[in-house]
């Protein structure tokens, strides 16, 4: 539960400089979320990039024959399907890896999701991989003794040799078979080599989520490059 914390005192030009800046990122971070995909629509640029990529797949042999369709599709050179770009894990939560409160330590968590993120960088770069940043970690929800930890690693966006990688993090109820989502990681890792591009195969319809992964890993990718 929140609880009231004492406020900072700068007291030295230094240290009130490390305030600003402090102040800058937290205004920052609440800018992002307020831009999620989850939140407001992509913008005008973001739908371009999408529906060139969508026309840069289209299976245009099939246009001569008058069959082209939407489900006529083709990968592009050097690409990947961002469904064949994934890795799945399973961790039982043990009494061993609790905290002071009986839950799950944060660590642990964190721990294991960067492990498969660097598994799923490390898979579709075909090298070793290298971590460049990891985004802000927010816990939305607790994970408690004995669940059952479902970890999804996905490649959401490369660039040259850059990788960026989202790994979800949700609980399984085996009782009521529910499914609650802990915590959502980004990791931007750097492969040796220049690393294939990665590429949504669903558009629209019924099912874009692969679009919007896209666009939220090249949100997260762009963020990353700004500070280095």
């Amino acid at each position: 539960r929140p609880a009231f914390v004492n406020p900072l005192i700068p007291e030295s030009p230094e240290e009130e400089e490390i305030f600003k800046q402090g102040e800058l990122n937290k205004m920052k971070r609440i800018d992002f979320s307020t831009a999620s995909l989850l939140k407001m629509a992509p913008t005008a640029e973001e739908r371009n990039i999408v529906h060139d990529i969508f026309l840069n797949t289209l299976d245009t042999r099939q246009e001569g024959e008058g069959t082209l369709s939407f489900r006529s599709r083709k990968l592009p050179p050097n690409s990947v399907w961002m469904e064949d770009a994934k890795l799945k894990a399973l961790q039982i939560c043990h009494p061993e890896e609790r905290n002071i409160f009986n839950r799950i330590f944060g660590g642990f968590l964190m721990r294991k999701a960067f492990e498969l993120g660097w598994a799923t960088a490390c898979s579709y770069g075909g090298s070793r991989p290298f971590i460049v940043s990891v985004d802000d970690i927010m816990f939305q929800k607790p994970v408690e003794v004995g669940s059952l930890l479902l970890l999804s690693g996905q490649v959401c966006y490369t660039e040259n040799n850059y990788i960026q990688i989202r790994v979800h993090s949700e609980v399984y109820n085996a009782n009521t078979r529910e499914h609650h989502t802990t915590n959502i990681f980004h990791f931007t890792f750097i492969s040796e080599n220049e690393v294939p591009q990665v590429v949504p195969k669903t558009y629209g319809g019924k099912y874009p989520i692969k679009s919007m992964l896209y666009l939220d890993g090249k949100r997260h990718f762009t963020a990353v490059m700004k500070e280095i």
